[in-house]
């Protein structure tokens, strides 16, 4: 092999390792966040709330406590929660978690299935407790 296409080989296989990294850092990760709002039943936003969101798996695959999160709403009824810590590029799915919501003697609960790098939301209903 002559030196000049061995070095036409070492240049070509340079460029494509720059370029491979180039393009491989400018996939930026976008945040995987919960937003839950709270409500009365008769639609009124409610200030205060306690927020719980966790994983109740039938059959755990390692700790499913890790995504355990809960904070209370702020005067729009809203509570904000940010999942990007937990997710990994390359990831299949995200969670399905079980939502509980809790002020005086209201209780509401659902679930919220979390897409990656997206903003999820839900609005939950709280009823009283019977």
């Amino acid at each position: 092999m002559s030196l000049s296409v061995l070095r036409r080989v070492l240049a070509n296989t340079l460029t494509v390792v720059l370029l491979a990294a180039i393009f491989a850092s400018c996939n930026k990760e976008e945040p995987t966040t919960v937003t839950i709002i709270v409500k009365t039943e008769s639609g009124d936003l409610v200030e205060g709330a306690l927020v719980k969101l966790f994983a109740n798996p039938s059959f755990p695959l390692g700790d499913p406590t890790r995504l355990d999160k809960e904070t209370t709403t702020n005067s729009s009824g809203r509570a904000e929660f940010d999942y990007t810590e937990f997710y990994k590029q390359g990831q299949s799915g995200f969670a399905v978690l079980d939502i509980l919501c809790t002020k005086d003697t209201l209780v509401g609960e659902d679930i919220i299935k979390i897409l990656e790098e997206e903003n999820n939301e839900a609005t939950v209903f709280l009823l009283p407790v019977e």
